[in-house]
């Protein structure tokens, strides 16, 4: 049992419940003295969520993400068959 602690949190839910339900933000006890409003704490909250998850890192990266297996197998196929081309035309 934990006596004399108290802490403030934000509690952001999930968009997508499928895993999560929610993610909790432990405020640092200095955070209130800054003037940071508690719209302020939740905006940064969710941004720290959404970089976590990876949905800030621009469109290049989320087409890798997307791409089937099938078009990096097609990708490395295509790379071998340019080092033996490179190869035999030496």
């Amino acid at each position: 049992m934990v006596k004399g602690i108290s802490r403030r949190v934000v509690v952001v839910d999930s968009p997508d419940q499928r895993f999560f339900e929610q993610a909790i933000f432990i405020v640092r006890n200095d955070a209130a003295g800054e003037g940071v409003t508690a719209r302020e704490l939740v905006e940064e909250a969710r941004r720290v969520a959404r970089n976590y998850a990876g949905g800030d890192h621009g469109r290049f990266s989320r087409l890798w993400r997307d791409l089937s297996p099938a078009v990096y197998t097609l990708m490395g196929a295509a790379g071998i068959g340019l080092v033996w081309l490179t190869v035999w035309l030496i």
